[in-house]
């Protein structure tokens, strides 16, 4: 290998590794976030489930003037 091919390698490799570290690190926090967003939902369910809301009836419309 060449110097210049030695030192292409080496920037390579350097960058593969930070790519690798960047990729893993967005994982774990996409895994946390989806955790937390799972746990606020099954909150939510129960939360409706306990206190469900009343829906309001619907109002009757006027029927229109034709004139």
């Amino acid at each position: 290998m060449s110097a210049g091919e030695e030192r292409a390698a080496r920037t390579n490799h350097a960058s593969k590794q930070i790519l690798d570290a960047e990729t893993a690190s967005r994982e774990k926090k996409t895994a946390r976030l989806k955790a937390l967003r799972l746990q606020k939902e099954a909150a939510d369910v129960a939360a409706e489930a306990a206190n469900p809301t009343v829906a309001k009836p619907a109002r009757k419309r006027a029927a229109k003037k034709t004139g």
